[in-house]
């Protein structure tokens, strides 16, 4: 991760809106129906380009692809493991968004709706066999496709592509434990974790799991505390050997733009985000049950050479962030670890699923980008003169 010494650099965290045209190819592929595989590729390939020189325009240093080639953040991952069958038996929606459900009835009702637009449901999966990484072509397809587009713009400071964690997307129904399990999925998608750093890239690995096992209310608080530094465990050892500075840790509320009453606070959860070796470590802030958290870093110790990448850009609402809002945000964090050690970034994803209707319209999008660029601009005043 690079860490200015003279401004304050911007990022965000990964997925972007897919072109429409684009949507047609892949919903066609993901049901399984026939499609040109040509034009699925130009389409990616283009669509990544102008991604890419769209974050660029607007201002952003660390760039990634927007994800446009895959289907979702998380069960994109499906496709590239073995192992795994259809099931009935998993429920998609964590414990989590239950409570919530329960005590809002009335608009989840009509939230919960939006995923009809979606262009495939979130496939149900079990493990049912030994665990291992399939997916190099597709890998090696997203890889080249940033590559190219990166050789399009100028002024980019660095570029990272998106993985999951181990964990979220399939049950253990082949494995003597669970935590066999996910060690098992853990070496498999440490082949592509290689494969991205390998490419020049730095690698951001997904993990709104770390939250949802803190907040899982079927959990008994002991076991909640044992799953979560299991979890960091199974995480570390997939990324071994990986210099620290070349692993960005994103984790969220995830994609319940709810009330979100029912959170716990970030206090709870960063002594177990830090456990998990990163460079740089991209969370919630503009979330508004959140917003008021950044004072928690007044007692955390920042690991040596890793920085802090605030969500301040929010993914849930269409509002575009004042620039001076977000330049005060940053100088909140640079009070307290440093002005080197904050890079403004996103609450999370802004298509987080290939949809007709993503979370937050992209002609938004790109004026929040171009917002989080003016605050950043003039918090680099403030903090360097």
């Amino acid at each position: 991760m690079q860490r200015s010494t003279d401004r304050v650099l911007t990022t965000h965290v990964g997925s972007l809106a897919r072109p429409e045209a684009l949507l047609d190819t892949m919903r066609e592929k993901e049901h399984g129906r026939p499609y040109d595989a040509d034009l699925f590729a130009r389409q990616v390939t283009e669509a990544v380009a102008d991604a890419v020189a769209r974050q660029r325009e607007t201002g952003i240093d660390v760039v990634t692809d927007g994800e446009m080639g895959k289907v979702s953040f998380a069960t994109y991952i499906q496709r590239r493991l073995d192992g795994f069958a259809p099931d009935s038996g998993e429920r998609l929606l964590p414990p989590s968004w239950q409570v919530e459900i329960d005590a809002f009835p009335e608009y989840y009702e009509g939230y919960l709706g939006k995923y009809t637009k979606t262009v495939a449901p979130m496939v149900e999966i079990a493990c049912t066999g030994p665990v291992r990484y399939t997916g190099h072509d597709e890998l090696q397809t997203d890889l080249a496709n940033l590559q190219k587009a990166l050789a399009g713009v100028s002024g980019v400071v660095e570029a990272f592509l998106p993985s999951t964690s181990p964990r979220g997307f399939g049950r253990n129904e082949y494995y003597a434990t669970d935590r066999e399990y996910y060690e098992a999925v853990g070496e498999a998608l440490r082949e592509e974790y290689l494969a991205i750093v390998d490419a020049g890239f730095l690698l951001q690995v997904d993990d709104p799991w770390l939250i949802e096992i803190l907040s899982d209310p079927t959990l008994e608080p002991a076991d909640r505390d044992r799953t979560a530094r299991e979890h960091a465990e199974i995480v570390n050892h997939s990324l071994r050997g990986i210099p620290t500075e070349k692993i960005r840790l994103h984790t969220c509320y995830g994609l319940n733009h709810g009330p979100r009453i029912h959170d716990i606070g970030m206090g709870e959860v960063a002594p177990y985000m830090l456990g998990i070796r990163a460079g740089g470590y991209s969370f919630e802030v503009a979330n508004p049950r959140h917003m008021h958290e950044w004072k928690i870093w007044q007692d955390l110790a920042l690991p040596e050479g890793s920085v802090l990448i605030p969500g301040l850009l929010g993914h849930a609402q269409n509002y575009v962030e004042h620039p001076e809002l977000i330049a005060d945000m940053i100088g909140w964090y640079a009070s307290v670890v440093g002005r080197e050690n904050v890079i403004a970034g996103a609450d999370c994803g802004f298509s987080s699923r290939a949809s007709y209707s993503p979370e937050v319209h992209p002609s938004v999008v790109w004026e929040k980008f171009r917002a989080l660029s003016q605050g950043a601009a003039i918090a680099t005043e403030r903090l360097w003169g």
